[in-house]
């Protein structure tokens, strides 16, 4: 006798092992999802969702897969491996630019490397008025408020953690130095700045 497609599937078919689980959700997210997250949706302890990730991990990683996946923003997800990423940068752009310009880099530079910081604070160190670069990098996200200033009452900023997650970052201590790009006399430029 032949299975009706509507019947339900028989209640003795295993659940997928936790890697398998693990892949099947970390390809639907757009944003890291944290160990506690999965481990809570797949009803297993923490310390073993931790292991099987770092795992997938090293798997992807030592078979040259063309994705990895990284713990970033304080979560995991799927990142395209750095050698690949141009071929995708290509197929996703179809020849539109979306970088940000110069302006915004140094802006974005200012905020993460001085954060929290004021609108003020940035133009004193840029030497230019960077308003609508502000307001365009806490429109892509980038950069998000971070209270008031106690005494001058402005705005603070201070980066997201879509910023962490655009540039690959666990958080923010994984900036690089930034002593080997300064001039020899910034201790004189900063003073004068203040």
């Amino acid at each position: 006798m032949e299975e009706s497609l509507d019947e339900p599937e028989d209640e003795a078919t295993p659940a997928p092992d936790l890697h398998a689980a693990l892949e099947a959700i970390l390809m639907v997210v757009d944003v890291p999802v944290p160990e506690v997250t999965l481990a809570q949706v797949l009803e297993r302890p923490t310390h073993e969702v931790a292991a099987a990730l770092r795992s997938l991990a090293a798997e992807y990683t030592e078979a040259r897969r063309g994705f990895d996946l990284r713990e970033v923003a304080g979560g995991w997800r799927y990142y395209t491996r750095a050698d690949c990423a141009p071929l995708v940068e290509r197929f996703v752009r179809d020849g539109q630019q979306t970088r940000l310009t110069q302006a915004a880099l140094e802006t974005l530079a200012v905020v993460a490397y001085r954060q929290p910081v004021s609108r003020a604070r940035v133009a004193a160190v840029r030497g230019v008025n960077s308003d609508g670069v502000m307001r365009t990098l806490v429109a892509r996200g980038l950069v998000e408020e971070a209270g008031t200033d106690p005494e001058s009452q402005a705005v603070l900023y201070r980066t997201s953690s879509y910023f962490l997650e655009r540039l690959g970052l666990k958080d923010l201590s994984e900036l690089p130095e930034l002593a080997p790009f300064l001039p020899d006399d910034v201790e004189n430029l900063e003073e004068t700045t203040k």
